[in-house]
């Protein structure tokens, strides 16, 4: 499955008074593993940032003055996302500003050219209610390294939500059930095995490597030790 982690930088708040998106960061996930296959751009707005934004992203007017308007870079965005499955941090305030400058070159908005969108901000509200659930609180929360991030900026900030995006996420693939389980019927006698047909095999020094690193990822998560760590009682 194809992902795209997104993020943008924008010259203020509200795309209907006239804000403009400045900056877009995407990383791609197949598979939930990293591609390297990442999208980045800075834009022109045509227009200047609000101090409260600037001194969020540190774009200057100046900077951006010598690059592409949003319509040089539509089409390649477009060919980008198009029907991925979109992971944002808060996704209306994203989404909102894509679909304003889709909709200002009279073409199909960014919510109908993907393939679905998922909310990070939504699942950690869920996960953790009543704690903070910015990005930089679920960075310290699932121990991703944001010590470099010093302004936001589209694509580091896409780099970090896709990694707590994962640790987010972690195991959900293996709940899945790929194939159909024949479950015997009621009053059925299940089929003995043999034990001397069952063959142990112990686990490798590198598997027990990556369990403990596992484990020590879950200890950080809950700030504790994780429930996999309790000794089972007989």
């Amino acid at each position: 499955m194809r992902q795209i982690v997104l993020d943008t930088e924008t010259t203020g708040l509200n795309p209907r008074t006239g804000d403009r998106v400045i900056e877009i960061g995407c990383v791609e996930l197949e598979n939930r593993m990293l591609t390297g296959n990442n999208y980045h751009c800075y834009i022109n707005p045509e227009r200047d940032s609000e101090e409260g934004a600037l001194a969020v992203h540190g774009l200057t007017t100046d900077f951006l003055s010598d690059k592409p308007k949003f319509a040089e870079i539509a089409a390649s965005l477009q060919h980008y996302i198009d029907g991925a499955e979109v992971i944002i941090h808060n996704a209306p305030f994203d989404l909102g500003f894509l679909n304003a400058e889709f909709k200002r070159l009279n073409l199909p908005i960014f919510s109908e050219q993907v393939g679905s969108v998922i909310d990070t901000l939504v699942q950690a509200k869920e996960m953790h209610p009543g704690k903070r659930n910015s990005l930089d609180a679920l960075c310290d929360r699932y121990g991703v390294s944001n010590a470099h991030r010093k302004l936001h900026g589209a694509l580091l900030d896409a780099e970090l939500l896709a990694d707590v995006y994962l640790s987010m996420t972690r195991g959900q693939n293996s709940l899945v059930m790929e194939d159909e389980i024949n479950l015997p019927a009621p009053g059925e006698v299940l089929e003995q095995v043999s034990m001397a047909t069952i063959i142990l095999l112990p686990p490798t020094p590198d598997e027990l490597l990556e369990h403990e690193t596992n484990l020590a990822g879950l200890d950080k998560a809950v700030r504790g030790s994780c429930i996999w760590r309790t000794p089972v009682s007989h």
